[in-house]
């Protein structure tokens, strides 16, 4: 009988083992470029093992700097939010609404593309995210367009250590390369720079862009100046999120208010919502930022919604399920959704009851 069980183990182990190493033998992800003692060295996984090529200084650029904060004068803008790795959802509402072209590359002439945050956790291709955002940024700048990638709750999660909402693909791909995941994405990285350089909230003409919203106690506590919130959010992006919950940063990063956890628009869809936030609430907001609208992701709905009177926009179109999404498109003021399939939507009063489905 023991004889019997033992082999039943041995054989359940075997059984574990050749799976876990067939499912190794399909993992493909990367690259993932480190700076290491002034070499730039590329690890990229192929089919389960971890390729390793030096490459030439002069590939990447190693410093980044914010951009600006503010910006005046932009005709159309695109806006999308929470794509969580769902790469193939993204690039096809891209090609679709002819932000890019079928080689990937930037097709919205001066106009500007803004995601509102959350490219990081869930599904697989986060990287192949990264990596493609990094190049339509440098591609939009030279047609005098522009590409706004913003810092969302999950972004600063990874990199202050909070890794609950990896998927099984990047628990995998950390063990290959035999670093803690946030280590893939640390200021030792080209994509760690380049993330550490960006900002939580921008104003585009009248409309500000942020990924949970601004809530009036924020502002009375950290005033309007967008370029200050954006530097206080980039000083503490490496202090671990458990030594952080020791002082008071943490809830500047991670309370009700801050500004990418904020769901106050949203609340009185929410069952036992605690705050009824009204248009007047919108308008003392509106008014200390000298902003018309305000574009949030954060919270889910199935398709671009909008508030107030088109004051408030959500562009959390749930493009984390991997099936579809949408997005926001601007052109002269004028808001609609862009749906999946490539229609233009003129944006109106909704039923968000029947809508919103945090």
């Amino acid at each position: 009988m023991k004889k019997t069980i033992y082999s039943f183990l041995l054989l359940t182990l075997f059984s574990i083992h050749l799976n876990f190493a067939q499912d190794l033998s399909k993992l493909s992800d990367g690259p993932f470029i480190f700076i290491e003692d002034e070499a730039i060295i590329e690890k990229t996984i192929k089919y389960g093992e971890v390729v390793v090529d030096k490459l030439e200084n002069f590939q990447y650029d190693t410093i980044y700097t914010p951009n600006k904060s503010y910006y005046d004068n932009v005709s159309k803008i695109a806006a999308l939010s929470d794509i969580h790795g769902q790469y193939g959802v993204l690039v096809k509402l891209l090609k679709t609404h002819n932000i890019i072209d079928d080689n990937l590359d930037w097709n919205f002439g001066n106009g500007h593309l803004v995601i509102v945050g959350d490219i990081f956790d869930r599904g697989d291709r986060v990287n192949d995210i990264l990596w493609l955002v990094y190049k339509l940024e440098i591609q939009a700048k030279k047609s005098n367009g522009d590409v706004h990638y913003l810092l969302g709750n999950h972004e600063f999660m990874v990199l202050q250590k909070d890794l609950r909402y990896l998927s099984d693909h990047h628990m995998k791909v950390s063990n290959l390369l035999n670093l803690d995941y946030d280590q893939l994405y640390s200021n030792k990285t080209i994509l760690g720079k380049w993330i550490r350089s960006k900002h939580t909230i921008i104003k585009i003409n009248d409309i500000i862009f942020t990924h949970g919203g601004i809530s009036e106690n924020f502002i009375l506590n950290n005033g309007v100046d967008l370029g200050v919130i954006n530097t206080a959010m980039r000083d503490n992006m490496d202090f671990e999120r458990e030594k952080m919950k020791q002082t008071s940063l943490h809830e500047y990063y991670y309370g009700r208010d801050n500004l990418t956890w904020y769901r106050g628009y949203f609340e009185k869809y929410f069952e036992n919502h605690k705050l009824d936030f009204s248009e007047s609430d919108v308008n003392k907001i509106l008014k200390l930022l000298d902003a018309s609208h305000i574009v949030v992701g954060h919270t889910s709905q199935d398709q671009v919604v909008q508030l107030f009177d088109n004051k408030i926009f959500g562009v959390d179109s749930s493009i984390k399920r991997g099936k579809s999404g949408e997005l926001l498109i601007i052109k002269n003021n004028k808001f609609f959704r862009g749906t999946f399939y490539g229609d233009l939507i003129p944006l109106e009063e909704q039923n968000l009851d029947k809508i919103i489905n945090n």
